[in-house]
């Protein structure tokens, strides 16, 4: 599996891979241990020691590049610093804290490589299954790495827009639209996106584990319309372009942009292109 890797990603590539390893191993020690109390940060948003040992892991890997390291949760640096960086790392260490504590399995680790503020790469790894994505690689392509099939690469997705008549088309009532959103809490904005959709099929997962729903193909839309930041989305943003899948604002469809003065997303629709 190592020479393949190295066939597949440089050296900076395969150190975010190690970092994002590394640290779901320790997340998930941590997690099975069931030693894990949270405190509460400014925004009322939990923290717990597995954040904080992802986050140590990862900054320390990564600061070997040479590139900064803007993390959810390090220092933020200041936007008049970081409008110049060209390149750096955009890092969750532990993104769904609140799917940690619940102990469901669904939480990941989110590095994203930065150029000019469009996000270039990214790995999402699961700890407790150990699977990792990754990509672009080298050869363009997007890679999901597990213990029981090795490496595989995923297949681009060719959307024809067929379910997802209703936002783009004539309702079709024999087609069913595979929504991701919450079977339990949904605002008035989402309940009305799926009203206009053919036949919806509601799936949920936490984390960025939702945008890897659409690029597994078991997904065909996620409408967000609550607030998430620059480091929840752009490891999967990375990972999600190659396979014609995007992260469009709802405010004029525009593709997300970074390394914002305000780094709060605005609310947007990922589905394929």
């Amino acid at each position: 599996m190592r020479n393949d890797l190295s066939t597949l990603l440089s050296p900076v590539q395969l150190m975010a891979l190690s970092a994002a390893r590394k640290a779901a191993d320790a997340i998930l020690e941590i997690y099975r241990s069931g030693s894990f109390e949270a405190e509460r940060k400014a925004d009322e948003s939990p923290l717990t020691i597995a954040d904080k040992a992802a986050h140590s892991i990862i900054t320390g890997i990564l600061s070997e590049s040479g590139f900064p390291v803007l993390s959810e949760e390090g220092m933020q640096t200041d936007f008049e610093v970081r409008k110049n960086w060209e390149t750096f790392w955009l890092v969750d260490p532990l993104d769904g804290t609140r799917e940690f504590l619940k102990q469901n399995g669904e939480f990941t680790v989110n590095i994203a490589l930065m150029k000019d503020s469009i996000p270039v790469f990214g790995v999402i790894a699961i700890p407790v299954d150990g699977t990792v994505y990754f990509g672009p690689a080298d050869d363009g392509m997007v890679y999901r790495m597990s213990e029981n099939d090795g490496i595989k690469a995923l297949n681009p997705i060719m959307a024809s827009g067929a379910n997802l008549s209703g936002i783009d088309g004539e309702l079709n009532s024999e087609i069913h639209t595979r929504v991701v959103a919450s079977r339990s809490h949904r605002d008035t904005m989402t309940d009305d996106f799926i009203s206009r959709l053919s036949n919806p099929v509601l799936v949920s997962k936490g984390s960025s584990l939702k945008f890897l729903l659409l690029a597994e193909g078991q997904a065909d839309v996620y409408p967000r319309f609550a607030p998430t930041m620059e480091w929840d989305t752009a490891a999967a943003d990375a990972i999600l372009r190659p396979l014609n899948i995007s992260i469009r604002r709802t405010e004029d469809g525009n593709k997300l942009e970074y390394n914002k003065r305000n780094l709060l997303n605005p609310f947007f629709i990922c589905r394929p292109d």
